[in-house]
C-alpha cells in the first residue's frame, strides 16, 4: 500500500465518524425539539465543537495528501470529495444546532407531532443513508437519498402553509408559529445537504452527473463534452 492510500484510508475513516456524530446530532436535536427537553439541546450544542474542529482537522488532511501530488484523476477526485463532503457534514451539524437552540415556546400535542414528525424522521434517515451510501460506496443508495429529497420538499409547502394558516387565524401564537416555520426550513436545507453528498458520491464512482429537474432529480448521465 502506497503512502498515499494508507493516508486516504485514515482520511476516509475519519470523514464516516464524523458522519455518524451528524447522524446522532440530527437524531437528538429531533428529539429534543419535540420533547423540549433543554438537556439533550445542549449536548447537541456542545458536540458541534467537536464537529468544528475535526471539520479543520480534515480539510488540513486534505491539503497534505494532495501534497503527494496522486498521479491518477480518480485519486485526486477522491481527495477533493471528501473535501465537499466534510463541508457539507458540518452544514448539516449547523442545522442540528439551530434547532437545538429554538426548542418550541409551548408544549406540542400529539397530533402536531405526529405530522411533523414524519418529515424530521424522513430528513434522519436521509442523513443515515447518505453515511451509509459513504461508506459502501453504494450508487443506488445515493439515488434513492436524492429521490426523497422532492418528498421533503413537498412536506415543507405543507407544513408551511399549515402554520401559517392556524398562525393567520389564531390556533398557534406568534412564537410557536415561527419555532415551527423554522423547523421546517431547517430541516429542508439538511435534507439538500444531503443530496450535495449524494452527487458528489455518484460523481466520483460513475463520473456521471446528477441534475435535478422541475419534475424531479434525473437519472445520472456523463458530462457533455
Amino acid at each position: 500500500m502506497t503512502e498515499f492510500d494508507r493516508k486516504y484510508a485514515q482520511l476516509h475513516d475519519d470523514l464516516l465518524t464524523q458522519g455518524d456524530r451528524v447522524v446522532e446530532m440530527t437524531l437528538q436535536a429531533c428529539i429534543a425539539f419535540f420533547e423540549r427537553d433543554q438537556s439533550k439541546a445542549r449536548v447537541v450544542i456542545e458536540q458541534d465543537t467537536v464537529i468544528d474542529q475535526v471539520d479543520i482537522d480534515i480539510e488540513r488532511a486534505s491539503i497534505k495528501l494532495l501534497a503527494l501530488q496522486p498521479a491518477d484523476e480518480y485519486r485526486i477526485r477522491s481527495v477533493l470529495t471528501i473535501v465537499k463532503i466534510n463541508n457539507e457534514l458540518e452544514r448539516i451539524a449547523d442545522g442540528a444546532v439551530a434547532i437545538a437552540e429554538h426548542l418550541s415556546p409551548d408544549s406540542i400535542d400529539s397530533t402536531i407531532v405526529d405530522t411533523y414528525r414524519v418529515m424530521a424522521n424522513s430528513v434522519i434517515g436521509m442523513v443515515r443513508d447518505a453515511n451509509q451510501a459513504m461508506r459502501m460506496k453504494e450508487t443506488d443508495l445515493a439515488q434513492r437519498v436524492l429521490a426523497f429529497d422532492d418528498t421533503v420538499d413537498r412536506f415543507k409547502v405543507q407544513l408551511m402553509q399549515d402554520a401559517q394558516g392556524k398562525l393567520a387565524s389564531g390556533e398557534y401564537s406568534v412564537p410557536f408559529a415561527m419555532s415551527l416555520l423554522d423547523f421546517t426550513r431547517v430541516l429542508e436545507r439538511m435534507a439538500d445537504h444531503c443530496t450535495n453528498i449524494c452527487e458528489q458520491l455518484i460523481y466520483l464512482e460513475t463520473g456521471k452527473v446528477v441534475r435535478h429537474l422541475s419534475s424531479g432529480w434525473s437519472e445520472p448521465s456523463l458530462p457533455d463534452s
